[in-house]
């Protein structure tokens, strides 16, 4: 029973039950809501859990959901460089939530987590301010920072790839669950 590579919101909910889903966030965005069922395997940790995927790919279709998708997808292409078949939502939780699906939360309060990329577009933001303003007060140097800060952004868009995203996924409040 095979599902399509980029399913919608509604195949998946009418497949769920068969289904295998694997939430790629981080820990903390993980925690703030999720489709019923979903396990959880940070993007960033995804090759170390490819004996647990593997099997489970071999007992179901195995569905990867993100936010938005964009990690989902990559992460469809680092199993599939493993040998994994896998699909990814399409719009991520979302998607899923927009569509008026519930989303399963952690017993007790629900932590306010931002997502990954509004964490990382708020810390490039801010260095870039702090390079600026401190190479206004203190020393033209400290430019540098927001001229790094820059270069990394790009080198990131050419690369389709987030060092920053990555250090951000390490932070405590992204690792608890």
């Amino acid at each position: 029973m095979s599902i399509s590579s980029t399913p919608s919101v509604d195949e998946a909910r009418s497949r769920l039950p068969d289904l295998h889903v694997v939430d790629v966030r981080a820990p903390g965005e993980f925690a703030s809501g999720r489709l019923p069922g979903a396990v959880n395997v940070p993007l960033d940790r995804i090759e170390d859990h490819l004996s647990d995927l593997r099997d489970a790919a071999e007992r179901g279709p195995l569905l990867l959901v993100c936010a938005g998708g964009a990690r989902s997808e990559k992460g469809v292409a680092v199993l599939a460089s493993h040998g994994i078949t896998a699909a990814s939502l399409t719009g991520g939780t979302r998607a899923w939530a927009a569509a008026g699906h519930p989303l399963e939360h952690p017993p007790g309060p629900v932590r306010a987590v931002w997502g990954m990329e509004r964490q990382v577009r708020f810390t490039a933001g801010a260095l870039v301010l702090l390079g600026l303003a401190l190479g206004l007060l203190v020393h033209p140097a400290f430019q540098a920072l927001s001229a790094g800060i820059a270069g990394g952004l790009v080198f990131s868009a050419l690369t389709d790839t987030c060092g920053m995203a990555v250090v951000l996924g390490r932070l405590p409040f992204n690792r608890r669950g």
